[in-house]
């Protein structure tokens, strides 16, 4: 996420400093330019990253990685514009205290610029207070997704109105330097993206139409789902999602393809009962429904692991899914297997179908070394336990995919310890 914003956040102030070589203004007038720039800025930003760039996938980490940063600087966005709007609610506090002798007061603009920019005054005060509303809607996570994606959805026309308060409220002389030229890109490109958003082309060169193949009930709140795309599907890495849509009026969830690349269009999902539509899923879905499936995105690529390091393999529940592609490409390929350490965290193995398939996997890869821990046995997984044994001089690459907690547990309890973490690769899939 910080490999996005915080430059961004960066270069942004930068500009913004470059321009106020072109004239000092009050602590205030400054201060409610750069929250209203920062806003209208991370907006842009925003938008442009829901369009899903494949292409920018590799150089931030991943389409989930991507949608990381889409989420927090969209907060962001928000809470500048509630600094921009406190600062703005402030001006007659400020002037009563200080006096108007060092306000900056606007050119003479013709009547038509002038009323242009009280419109554009009384939409930005407006779209701020929905803006407010979306965010609170956003984060309170009881709000059912089937709900909150309509809501969602009309983010890009709130946006073409901040572009529209942004563009005609912000200085003239900024328009004659580089802040300008950045507003104008963002602008330009945020308005590209809103416009395509609500005319529903969100993905739409990565969609693939097919059909359900076969629906398996692997165990309680599983569902492996086997889809057929034909030859339009472009093949996949293992370890990679998509996102996936069995009801238009349900929309597309990300879900991680379990399965490797088989050359023949065809791919698997386990899916994990967790929300409204995923809830006995089998009862909604049937064999011969047409499906549409968006991608492949995603860079947890074991093909881009450090072959001069340790491998650690951490799968929790339904993270399990990335590791059986991984096995199963493993198999496919020619390639001589790595040496690894596969993890996998599960609340009782004994009722948990995906235990006996990694069994079954793994007893093909003896440099492959699997064990399984059972919560309901008391035996869980620790950042100790990773450690017990192992050489601290070697270097150590985790990859890790399961749920959050456990994840930032581990990854601060290995960062604490003395060994030598490369890197700690987890997939961040909590979109909203």
């Amino acid at each position: 996420m910080l490999r996005i914003i915080l430059p961004f956040i960066i270069v942004v102030c930068g500009l913004w400093a470059w321009s106020l070589a072109a004239g000092p203004w009050s602590v205030y007038e400054q201060s409610l330019l750069l929250s209203g720039w920062l806003s209208i800025a991370l907006m842009s930003l925003v938008m442009i990253l829901a369009q899903r760039p494949a292409w920018l996938e590799r150089p931030l980490g991943g389409m989930d990685q991507m949608y990381r940063s889409h989420k927090w600087a969209g907060i962001l966005a928000v809470v500048f514009a509630a600094a921009h709007w406190l600062i703005e609610m402030g001006d007659d506090l400020i002037e009563s205290m200080f006096g108007a002798a060092d306000k900056r007061h606007d050119p003479d603009y013709s009547g038509f610029i002038d009323a242009m920019r009280d419109v554009a005054e009384d939409i930005g005060e407006f779209s701020v207070y929905l803006l407010f509303a979306m965010l609170l809607i956003t984060l309170w996570r009881q709000f059912p997704y089937k709900y909150w994606r309509y809501i969602h959805r009309g983010m890009p026309a709130l946006y073409l109105l901040l572009a529209f308060h942004a563009a005609w409220l912000a200085p003239l002389q900024w328009w004659q330097q580089p802040i300008g030229l950045l507003l104008a890109i963002l602008l330009l490109g945020g308005s590209i993206a809103s416009g395509l958003s609500l005319a529903g082309r969100v993905g739409r060169r990565h969609q693939v139409q097919g059909s359900i193949s076969a629906i398996n009930t692997l165990g309680k709140g599983v569902t492996e789902v086997v889809c057929t795309l034909g030859m339009a599907w472009p093949g996949h890495r293992a370890g990679q999602f998509a996102f996936v849509t069995f009801n238009t009026l349900e929309g597309a969830h990300p879900f991680t393809i379990a399965s490797a690349d088989r050359g023949n269009g065809e791919v698997t999902f386990l899916i994990k009962s967790l929300g409204d539509f995923t809830h006995h899923l089998s009862n909604k879905i049937s064999v011969g429904q047409t499906v549409t499936v968006e991608g492949p995105y995603g860079c947890f690529d074991f093909g881009r692991r450090n072959r001069k390091a340790q491998q650690i393999w951490i799968a929790g529940g339904i993270g399990v899914t990335p590791f059986l592609a991984w096995l199963e490409a493993i198999g496919r390929s020619t390639e001589t297997a790595p040496q690894a350490d596969l993890h996998y965290c599960t609340r009782n193995a004994d009722q948990d179908p995906m235990a006996e398939r990694l069994r079954a996997l793994c007893r093909g890869f003896p440099s492959i070394q699997l064990q399984i821990h059972d919560s309901s046995q008391g035996d869980t997984l620790s950042a100790a336990k990773l450690t017990t044994g192992a050489d601290s001089a070697t270097r150590t690459e985790v990859w890790f995919c399961g749920p959050t907690g456990l994840g930032r547990a581990l990854e601060q309890g290995l960062r604490a310890v003395p060994l030598r973490l490369l890197r700690f690769h987890k997939e961040a899939f909590q979109f909203r």
